[in-house]
């Protein structure tokens, strides 16, 4: 495993489906933007294809980022790699004389196994923060493909560069029991769930906190540490959000905005 370059004294920088204000998520052309920026690491959401591929996908259907109905679930991958889901992000560039050539490869469905590849085989260490989505059809076999995936990189063991996150506790406890050497990270939306978690979340589990609920909640990122989880926090685009979280002493910043983030903090 390649070593991290990243100074101890700032938080790791985390691209939110990529670089994601600029290009159209989940993209390979928004990875690319976001490894080109600097990102520490790169956040995905997967969901599982009809025919059991695990793809970089937020919404339940593509109506919104391939302008097509469908739901992931009944589609298998050959159907969504026909899909443009790169044109919304920028709907006239087609009338734009002066825009850069598009790479199609960059604008289509991305696989999870694709993104590995691509973190895998960059020049220094990139690490990969996988979230899945429930519910969903599937249920538990969207765990045991991540699993497999990241065993097939030799990224379930020490050290691995991959951690998974969920709002779904019981999806958590599920990658925990099939790699249980995998970070883990509790997703949370809402400061009043946090009293029952900390009961239940394992002690070495990371929690990702949403950044406006630190701000209406000042109470919650210091119960947090106290409660000695280190916190990666969501989304955190901007100078006022960011300096709240190097206040706190989170360890990674999830951000639409990796260029800015990055700047902002002299990296």
């Amino acid at each position: 495993m390649r070593p991290d370059p990243r100074p101890a004294s700032r938080p790791q920088v985390v691209a939110h489906r990529g670089a994601s204000e600029e290009r159209a998520e989940h993209t390979l052309g928004a990875y690319v933007a976001a490894l080109d920026a600097g990102a520490d690491a790169l956040e995905c959401d997967v969901r599982l294809t009809a025919d059991g591929h695990l793809v970089c996908v937020h919404d339940r259907n593509v109506r919104r980022t391939a302008s097509r109905r469908g739901v992931v679930s009944t589609m298998e991958l050959a159907e969504l790699a026909e899909l443009d889901f790169a044109s919304w992000k920028n709907p006239w560039a087609d009338l734009d004389d002066e825009a850069p050539e598009r790479d199609e490869e960059h604008d289509r469905v991305l696989t999870l196994r694709k993104l590995c590849e691509v973190a895998a085989d960059y020049d220094r260490r990139i690490e990969l923060a996988i979230e899945t989505k429930h519910p969903t059809r599937y249920s538990g076999l969207v765990e045991k493909r991540v699993v497999e995936v990241l065993r097939d990189f030799g990224w379930d063991r020490a050290g691995t560069p991959a951690r998974v996150m969920s709002f779904s506790f019981t999806a958590l406890q599920r990658v925990e029991r099939l790699a249980p050497d995998v970070p883990l990270v509790m997703l949370m939306e809402r400061a009043q769930y946090w009293p029952a978690l900390r009961r239940v979340i394992g002690k070495d589990w990371l929690v990702g906190p949403g950044v406006e609920e630190l701000e209406d909640h000042p109470w919650l990122g210091p119960r947090i540490a106290r409660a000695g989880h280190d916190m990666h926090v969501w989304t955190v685009n901007s100078r006022d959000h960011l300096d709240l979280c190097l206040e706190l002493g989170v360890k990674a910043v999830i951000t639409d905005r990796p260029a800015y983030v990055l700047d902002q903090l002299g990296a």
